[in-house]
């Protein structure tokens, strides 16, 4: 096919009716075609996309000119900043020549620009702390999450029944393990008698899949004050998308904590935002940056439940871009759902490289043009392949396409620069305030402490009881020892009185009548 026809095939895929963002210009064998424009159109980037390929092949950069172009739209985007590259959003760039050059092969000017940035954080970052209650997952993203089994599931559903039907709020890590501590203590007769009996094994296999999640910095996630999507959503005084930095960089090494994150997220985008269907612009763009970090290691009940969530969001007017460096890192069910894709350079170092380029070819529609997986090696830094969907949903021709540059700044904000905003915060107060009141830790251990009382003054009353019974047992067996003892002592007593008197009578006459016949002996002489 020759040139003309290209560039006309070009300026047909990528001419949209409605509001569009322009992405760069198309290239045909390597030289930038400055009147055949690669356009994205605002209505279609609902359906999701990826921006993949090697490390310093400008993933990152691409990832910022389609979140200021959106911010620009007044669409607000999320963005998922793991290596802490992405604040330079907030700046305008102060321009360069060789950005100067680009653009003018691509056929329109440079306009240095910035967008309003809110900065978020999961941990000990800057920025407003994002947290989320254990009753906001509810028992089974709650459960898919720790990754248990049916039996283990039931547990947890009954724990959050038992805290429905008590009026007792789950709200951190510390109020489930209390919870579950008390079903195989205390209240194992109470549960027993209510809900039946449950497996003390099982429970403690919840309690180590719990240890699990904590030691990657879940205690920190769980509690209050719960995040609200509405501050995702909003727009500033100017007319642009609020742009919002999860700063990441502490999660790297905890990947089952950032999917947690990830999936209560999107639960909760889903749940808040009302159905929209099909309208002129996305109500959140959600960029999630080194993406193979939501899936690695992930159960396959963990990537139905992300799976089913991708698709479901698209018609709250969510958009989800997934930047990785090989489009093998996501699951085929999610590949399969993103309409925009945004292929960047891969290297062939190995032979296992060499077919990994082979199926990434495979993704793109088939296209004249160019040679995929020959091309896919030799894009250079800020060229990539870009197909996406057209305002009536069918892909469009494969484009090499030289890419704009940002219109703002290319490198990390100062640290002075940070603070700046989040100084100027309006959220920020609101949600780095402390809060730890009453739930069901506490009025569990409240219970329990009153139920201890209880048991120690039943325990004391006992005890005291039975002082006073063997007390009174002691005084009458010691009672009727005196009486037996002074009963003997007094007959014998009485008996030596008696046998003295009758002696003592007795010896008294014998002397009167001895003394009276000597008496009489005496005279007769």
């Amino acid at each position: 096919m020759s040139k003309e026809n290209f560039i006309q095939e070009i300026e047909t895929g990528y001419t949209f009716e409605g509001a569009s963002i322009d992405l760069g210009a198309a290239m045909y064998d390597k030289e930038t075609q400055s009147d055949s424009i690669v356009r994205l159109p605002l209505s279609m980037m609902n359906r999701h996309g990826l921006i993949a390929g090697a490390t310093g092949s400008g993933k990152t950069k691409t990832l910022q000119i389609l979140a200021e172009q959106l911010s620009a739209k007044s669409v607000p985007v999320l963005l998922m900043d793991v290596k802490g590259d992405l604040s330079g959003i907030a700046m305008p760039s102060a321009g360069h020549v060789k950005i100067d050059e680009r653009h003018a092969a691509i056929g329109f000017p440079f306009e240095a620009g910035s967008s309003p940035v809110e900065f978020l954080s999961l941990s000990d970052e800057p920025g407003a702390r994002l947290r989320a209650t254990i009753t906001e997952f509810g028992p089974v993203l709650f459960s898919k999450i720790l990754g248990l089994n049916d039996t283990q599931s039931g547990i947890v559903a009954l724990a959050f029944k038992y805290c429905d039907d008590k009026k007792m709020p789950l709200l951190d890590l510390k109020d489930f393990r209390k919870v579950l501590q008390y079903f195989m203590g205390e209240g194992k007769a109470e549960i027993k008698a209510e809900y039946g009996t449950m497996s003390s094994v099982s429970i403690g296999a919840i309690m180590r899949k719990m240890v699990e999640l904590e030691q990657q910095g879940a205690e920190v996630f769980f509690g209050e004050h719960s995040f609200e999507i509405d501050d995702l959503i909003r727009i500033d005084e100017n007319g642009k998308g609020m742009v919002s930095i999860i700063r990441l960089t502490d999660i790297q090494n905890k990947p089952k904590l950032f999917s947690t994150f990830m999936l209560q997220m999107l639960a909760e985008i889903y749940a808040t935002l009302p159905e929209q269907g099909d309208s002129d612009a996305p109500a959140l763009a959600l960029f999630i940056d080194e993406a193979h970090l939501v899936f690695k290691g992930a159960s396959d009940v963990l990537l139905d439940q992300i799976e089913a969530t991708i698709k479901l969001i698209r018609s709250k007017g969510v958009g989800i871009f997934f930047i990785t460096q090989n489009p093998a890192d996501m699951p085929d069910a999610v590949l399969g759902q993103l309409g925009l894709k945004i292929q960047h350079a891969l290297r062939a170092f190995t032979a296992k490289d060499r077919k990994a380029i082979k199926l990434a070819a495979q993704n793109y529609p088939i296209t004249e043009h160019y040679d995929v997986a020959q091309l896919l090696t030799e894009l250079g830094i800020g060229e990539a392949l870009v197909t996406v969907l057209n305002e009536k949903g069918i892909p469009t021709p494969l484009a090499h396409t030289m890419l704009r540059a940002p219109q703002s700044r290319m490198d990390v904000l100062t640290e002075e620069e940070i603070q700046d905003i989040i100084d100027k915060s309006r959220i920020i107060e609101k949600y780095n305030e402390v809060i730890d009141r009453e739930s069901a830790y506490e009025i569990l251990n409240g219970k329990i402490e009153e139920a201890q009382e209880d048991a120690q003054q039943e325990k004391n009353k006992k005890e005291q009881a039975k002082a006073k019974k063997t007390t009174s047992r002691r005084t009458r067996k010691e009672k009727s020892m005196f009486e037996k003892v002074m009963s003997n002592t007094t007959t014998r007593q009485i008996g030596r009185t008696v046998a003295r008197e009758l002696t003592r009578g007795l010896l008294g006459a014998l002397g009167i009548k001895s003394t009276s016949r000597r008496r009489k002996s005496s005279s007769w002489f």
